[in-house]
This record gives C-alpha cells, structure tokens and sequence, in this order.
C-alpha cells in the first residue's frame, strides 16, 4: 500500500523530513514554519542511498528516540537487503570511482514565467557535490525579462541562460540539448528540488550496465500541505519505487504484457538523463508533443520509449533523488491531471509515427491496454480507489483526446518550421 493511501485530509498538513539511518540526528528536522503537524512523512536513507519511507506520529516530538524503534522495524528488511548489496557492490566504492572520473555532465531547465519558483531550483543545483556539471536554463517564449534579470543579478556566469521563443518544452529541451557540452545532459523542471547527491547518483546509473542511454529517478514530494497535493501523491504522484531497476527489450524486458508502451513506468520528465550523443542521435525531443504545445505532455515518455525499442538500455535509479513542489490547488491538479491523459494519448500516437515498426505490437496489445486505461477493475484504475471520480475521469477523457491533439500540434510545429525556413 502507497504510504500516501494512509493519510487522510484531516492529517494536513503533513511534515517532511530525511532519516540517515547508518548515523542518525537526535533531532528529526522539520520546517519551523509548518503549523504543528499531526504526521511526519520520513525518507530513510543508509549511506546516503534512500531505501523507503516511513509515516510518524508528530506528536510524539522531534526527538529521534522517540521514533526509532518504528523506523528500525519498518525498514529491517530494507536495511537488510542494502547490506546485502552492498556487500557485492560497494556503494561508497562506487561513489570514489564516479569521482574520480566523473563524466561532463550539463543540467537543462525549462523554464517560463517563473522566476521565484527557478531561483530556488537553481540554490539547488548549485549546491550539489559533483564536481563537473554545467547549469543551463532555457527560458520558453519568456514573457518578460523577469527570468532574465534574476538570473543575471543572483547567479551570473554560474548560470548559463539561453531563450527559446518556438514555444514548448521539447522546443526548450531540445535547444538545450543542441547547445549542451556535457557528455551526458540531465533535465529537470523548475518546480523540483534536486538532492545533493543527485548527478553522482545519475552518473551511478549509466556505469549500472552497459549501452546505457537513459537514467531516470526517484521523485518525492517538497510538501504535502493542501489536500490537491495529497490527492497528486494518491494518485500516483511520480515515486517510481526504491529499488534500481533495468530496462530493455532483450534479458531486462519486465514481465509486463504492455510493455514497452507503459513508458511511464520508467520515469518521469523532471529526473532524467541521456547520454548526449545518443539523445542527439535519436533526434532529440519530438517538438509536438510536451507542455506548452496543443498534445501537454509525452515529450518524456516518447524518448524513454525510442531509447527502449532503439536497442539502448534505460536505468531507475532511485538513489537520484529530487523532490517535486505539487500544485497546490484543485484547479490547477484538474488541468494536470487532464493534461497527463492527453499526453499519454499524445505520446503513443508519436511513438507509432516515429516507429512504425511497433503499429503491429501496439494492434496486439491494444485490447488489453484499453482495459488497463479504462476498466474499473485494472490496476490502474485500482490506484485510484477512494479519489474523486472526476479526476480519473479527466484523465481518461485526456487519454481520448491525445491523439487529435497530437496531430493538429505535429501539423503546426511543421508549419512553423517550415514557414521559419521560408
């Protein structure tokens, strides 16, 4: 069961704090500004690595003390099975390595009409310890200089800023990709917090096993304050899970029959990573499709896609960790939520364009995904027991109108271009 399931509106707001459980604090840390929660959602770690997480009484005090014996019982087998790991592979061995040859790595934000939001994504990033990561933020069709002129005035030359104005996120991806120096290139979103250790831990990722072309991450929420927020994390939200996992379409394939269509499952947007050459080599991002163009979303998921059946290896790698700031509203959770359906729709119809060679594996799957997209009793729609209605419903009506919505934005990206050649 999803730690999320466990709580209730009437639990909100919930506190969040990270547990190193190889050398705890005596004090759990927790944001002063909170009002007094009733619960305390817990990352634990060992090693650094994140194993888990762990739902506490807040009333019980700040005091480690006061929680340990539940965040030892619940994570025994998690700490069990790390040692285990590690004892084959060393995690802090690993680590050494990836530091002493650590590869280029170039950082891109899309970004657009968010200066305040970027600003604290980019205190971030600037703090992380890996020694040879370019920043780079690509600002959309900017509405103003907003974004410009915090970067200038907060960062300098320790930020590299680049406008796009063919509006889009795949049209901002791809121009960061194209102007990228890194050997591998990582995207996140404006909204996330990334972890300390998260290029180290992508860099972990593509020394995982060989012929690697992507690397994806854990993605936790920064806050779960309103019930919109709450209602994202019971949903889904995007936690893929803590264990790493590989995929490909030989000895890594899953035993999952919609695979490798279920490109969701491997990740999400705001933690991923490419090797350079190989995203540019697949031609990058497909620009009718992502937020910001009529299809919303899938930009993300068509490239995990095209990496899959194109021979490459994708790798979870849930040590790369970043925290997501979930819109805080119902308003705004309806419109992403719809948003994600049309994606979906969006991105399966640029997977068939792209590939035709999987029209006929997709025929074949075809009736049992519509069940898994729209029967009550798919997991799928299981996941979403006890929520409103209404949102698995935006989100199949989403699902519907992806590919109309894909073919229009495919027709007016070529357009433009091709009126932008002329």
């Amino acid at each position: 069961m999803s730690t999320a399931r466990q709580i209730s509106v009437e639990d909100l707001p919930v506190a969040c704090t990270e547990i190193e459980l190889s050398a705890p604090a005596t004090e759990l840390e927790i944001d002063d500004n909170l009002p007094a929660p009733h619960r305390i959602l817990a990352l634990v770690r060992y090693h650094t690595d994140p194993i888990g997480v762990v739902l506490l009484d807040a009333r019980l005090g700040r005091a480690w003390a006061a929680h340990e014996s539940t965040v030892r019982t619940a994570m025994a087998d998690e700490v069990a099975e790390h040692l285990r790991t590690d004892a084959i592979t060393h995690c802090a061995w690993r680590r050494q390595r990836t530091a002493a040859q650590p590869p280029s790595i170039t950082v891109i934000v899309a970004t657009r009409g968010r200066p305040h939001s970027l600003h604290r994504c980019l205190d971030a990033l600037l703090r992380m310890d890996y020694p040879r990561a370019e920043i780079m933020v690509v600002d959309n069709d900017p509405p103003d200089e907003a974004t410009a002129t915090m970067i200038s005035e907060h960062f300098g030359a320790r930020v590299r800023y680049l406008r796009e104005h063919r509006r889009g996120l795949a049209a901002a991806h791809n121009r960061g990709l194209a102007e990228a120096d890194g050997s591998i290139v990582a995207f996140t979103d404006d909204d996330v917090i990334a972890d300390r250790h998260w290029l180290t831990a992508l860099a972990e990722g593509f020394d995982a096993d060989s012929n690697v072309g992507c690397v994806t991450g854990l993605i936790l929420p920064a806050q779960l304050e309103t019930p919109a927020q709450l209602l994202l994390e019971q949903h889904g939200g995007f936690d893929k899970g803590f264990a790493r996992r590989v995929f490909d379409m030989d000895r890594n394939r899953p035993d999952d029959p919609l695979f490798p269509f279920t490109a969701g499952r491997f990740g999400s947007g705001a933690n991923m990573a490419f090797d350079t050459a190989v995203l540019r080599g697949l031609g990058g991002f497909d620009p009718a499709i992502g937020a910001g163009t009529r299809a919303r979303g899938g930009d993300d998921l068509a490239a995990f896609f095209r990496i899959i059946v194109r021979g490459h290896r994708l790798v979870y790698q849930p040590s790369a960790l970043v925290r997501h700031h979930h819109h805080r509203e119902m308003t705004a959770l309806r419109n992403q939520v719809y948003g994600y359906g049309v994606g979906l729709g969006a991105y399966l119809t640029s997977a068939l364009v792209h590939d035709p060679k999987m029209v006929g594996p997709f025929v074949r799957r075809l009736p049992r995904g519509a069940a898994y997209a729209f029967s009550g009793t798919s997991a799928r729609q299981q996941r979403s027991d006890g929520l409103p209605a209404e949102l698995a419903g935006l989100e199949r009506r989403g699902v519907l109108s992806g590919p109309p919505a894909y073919a229009v934005s495919r027709w007016r990206t070529r357009h433009a271009v091709a009126g932008a050649g002329g």
